[in-house]
């Protein structure tokens, strides 16, 4: 038995199937957003009722049937979803606060956003995810967690643009804009349609945490900051002091697994009783802060032969409350154990794992992970994961400062595990783990940041390039751009011409698909400049020039590309590679109106290809057939579907569609070519393919025009002209042929 929601998202599937239209362009139809609708007919949110009215209009259908099943579906409400929540765990000691506890819930449930500041280690994570954890309920579509690293020792604060990118991502949210005002938009507009409560922790200034902040609706924000941040307006910030003394005492005496009573009482639990003077000495080296208070409290929970008066004495050595607490805790460590100490200050990246910080240490792996162990114990470092750690901002800048005063080889230790990530890198790129790429990724970002500062070059030119699978996965980060270009000036300066060529190839390869094909064709071009270049990347590098070539509108010049690339793969003896070549030769033929010439290229490329690589020669040769041999081309159209299916090529099969849709048309079966039309716009929506998405638009509008439908070619052409500026695309030559 369905229920209302399910008959309600029948009822707007069949107004979507109606309007003939893809979902964007119903949705500005509609005035409703893409992602607002993909939701209405996915069943994951109900939709208002002006918004039912709307797409009813949209088609011009009656929506007072549809009311019935909306006022039940409305009633029952969506299915509920799985609650993201990507909050670090809530302290189980989490003292005090009580006061500012309650004071950031109810700002935040007056105002949706507060901030909360104060120095470094008075609690301000600890606080913020404490209370997110306390109002889970309140948010049930899940909470968010995002470090913008504002004062992370060694790193650079996070970009508001990249920022929006992971947390569109953290939304599933599938295709990023490509400007920062444009993801901040969307990132609004998707949190207004949901409840969820993002911490923004670790935030440098306004302007890094200004785009972030929720608009309209009933998403929350919670913000951490050292600095007050004023100009943020409309914002209530929660300043945290110090913890009192009674605080101060509790957390440090649940942190040593004792309670301790005021100090200077005299009155607790053994081993406080009686050392109400001695607890009074350390709470003043701890200064109130909750992270020194914890990191005494447990040193003396593993010394069970200390009484706190020892404690306070050994903490009286320190000179000053950071010194006092995390020297404190050194000083139980031995001479290696410290050096890793020391050594893990200089880190690039924002966790280690043993293997890294082996190579740092220049130790056997037994003995690093032996020496982190201690670490962890003396609460030093955190484990995240296990095998995997991390150090408090405030602790690893003062490991920083030690090692800047007592490491006179640090640079030896940071080169060495440089060399470490670009090592790995290289092995890990070559059997294919595409998981430690995953795990990585950001301290890969880190390190080749490292290296360019420490100016070696060979890490900037190679740890890029071992990246280069990962990259064609994740297309369009907003790293890729800039590892690339430093990677291939590093090689530049090495003289390593062949690799610099490649890289930029690579570059040419990411701006292209970011749809900034003017520079990706500038790119290529440096890369063939870049001297004599072996048959094998200049074979790879025309066929990609003439692709940008192609996608310029240019097709004479792409056709010299792919002539030139598919002599080179000839000579090289790669017949996978003279398949393509012709493939996309006939296929310039055809835009050019060279019917003959692109029925022989095609047919050529046909014969040289085995599976999935012949369906580019057979959509050639279907489209090029299709005025004077119908069958023959719907024949070999399918057959290339067909291929693509049984390979599960997404983006193929939406080219295969379009182009049936664009052979149905020429035979004047409008109604069949736009559903096929219809169908690839379908596959499209979660790919970023916005190439392919403006050439099926375009073919799309013009099937709709040639079938009487002017209103939905003129939607479709201003989708596609929308989505053209948005990803920078020059405008293109529009006179193309009526196939």
């Amino acid at each position: 038995m369905t229920t209302p929601q399910e008959r309600l998202v029948a009822q707007l599937a069949s107004i979507k199937e109606l309007s003939g239209l893809s979902l964007r362009a119903l949705a500005g139809e509609a005035g409703l957003s893409s992602s607002s609708l993909s939701r209405y007919l996915t069943g994951r949110l109900v939709p208002p009722w002006e918004a039912v009215v709307a797409l009813c209009r949209a088609v011009r259908r009656d929506p007072r049937p549809l009311r019935a099943i909306w006022v039940e579906a409305s009633r029952a409400g969506p299915a509920p979803a799985p609650r993201r929540n990507d909050l670090p765990a809530d302290l189980f000691d989490f003292t005090g606060r009580e006061a500012a506890a309650a004071r950031v819930e109810e700002l935040l449930r007056a105002g949706g956003v507060v901030a909360i500041d104060g120095m470094a280690g008075v609690g301000k994570t600890s606080l913020a995810v404490h209370v997110a954890h306390r109002l889970a309920a309140a948010y049930p579509d899940g909470g968010l967690y995002l470090d913008l690293h504002g004062f992370t020792p060694g790193q650079e604060p996070l970009e508001p643009h990249a920022a929006l990118r992971n947390l569109l991502d953290a939304l599933d949210v599938a295709q990023s804009p490509a400007g920062t005002a444009e993801r901040a938009s969307l990132w609004r507009s998707e949190l207004s349609r949901r409840r969820v409560l993002v911490v923004l922790d670790n935030a440098v200034d306004e302007e890094q945490v200004r785009p972030l902040l929720p608009g309209a609706g009933r998403s929350a924000a919670l913000i951490t900051s050292r600095h007050r941040l004023v100009e943020l307006d409309g914002v209530p910030p929660v300043s945290l002091e110090p913890l009192t003394d009674d605080d101060a005492a509790h957390l440090f005496g649940r942190a040593a697994g004792f309670r301790f009573d005021a100090p200077g009482s005299g009155e607790g639990d053994a081993p406080g009783s009686g050392e109400g003077d001695a607890v009074g000495r350390v709470l003043r080296q701890c200064g109130g802060l909750p992270l020194a208070l914890r990191m005494a409290g447990a040193r003396l929970r593993h010394r069970p032969g200390w009484t706190v008066a020892v404690l306070a004495e050994r903490l009286r050595d320190g000179a000053n409350r950071f010194d006092a607490v995390f020297g404190m805790s050194l000083r139980q460590l031995d001479a290696a154990q410290r050096r890793m100490f020391r050594l893990l200050g200089v880190l690039p990246g924002a966790d280690v794992d043993t293997a890294a910080a082996a190579a740092l240490a220049d130790v056997p792996p037994a003995e690093c992970e032996a020496a982190l162990e201690e670490l962890l114990d003396a609460h030093l470092i955190e484990e995240t994961s296990p095998g995997r750690y991390r150090m408090h901002d405030l602790i690893r800048q003062y490991a920083a400062d030690l090692a800047a005063a007592e490491e006179p080889r640090a640079g030896d230790a940071l080169r060495r595990v440089l060399g470490h990530y670009r090592e790995q890198a290289v092995a890990r790129e070559r059997a294919a783990d595409a998981a430690w790429f995953d795990v990585e990724h950001g301290n890969l970002v880190a390190a080749v940041d490292a290296a360019a500062r420490l100016g070696l070059d060979d890490v900037v030119a190679d740890l890029p390039q071992a990246m280069r699978v990962w990259f064609f996965r994740h297309r369009g980060t907003d790293d890729q751009g800039r590892l690339l270009e430093s990677a291939a000036a590093a090689a530049g300066r090495l003289g390593r011409d062949q690799q610099r060529a490649a890289l930029l190839a690579d570059l040419g390869f990411a701006r292209a698909a970011a749809g900034r094909l003017t520079e990706a064709l500038a790119a290529y071009e440096a890369a063939e400049r870049a001297g004599p270049l072996a048959d094998d990347l200049a074979a790879g590098l025309a066929l990609r020039t003439g692709f940008v070539r192609r996608d310029l509108g240019d097709f004479a010049a792409a056709r010299v590309c792919f002539r030139r690339a598919r002599d080179l793969f000839e000579r090289l003896g790669q017949r996978g590679g003279q398949s393509q070549a012709l493939a996309f030769d006939g296929w310039s033929a055809l835009r050019l109106g060279e019917r003959d010439e692109a029925v022989e290229l095609a047919r050529a490329s046909v014969a040289m290809a085995t599976g999935p690589a012949r369906i580019t020669g057979l959509v050639t040769l279907g489209v090029a057939l299709a005025p004077d041999d119908p069958a023959e081309s719907l024949h070999v159209l399918h057959e290339a579907l067909r291929l693509a299916q049984d390979n599960a090529l997404q983006h193929q099969q939406a080219w295969c569609h379009n182009y049936l849709g664009v052979a149905l048309r020429i035979t004047g079966s409008y109604d069949e070519a736009i559903e096929h039309h219809r169908r690839a716009m379908e596959l499209l929506e979660p790919l970023a393919e916005t190439q392919l998405e403006l050439e099926v638009l375009q073919t799309y509008a013009e099937t709709c025009r040639a079938a009487g439908h002017p209103d939905r070619a003129l939607a479709l052409s201003r989708e596609r002209s929308e989505l053209s500026v948005g990803h920078r695309v020059p405008g293109r030559d529009e006179r193309r042929q009526d196939q």
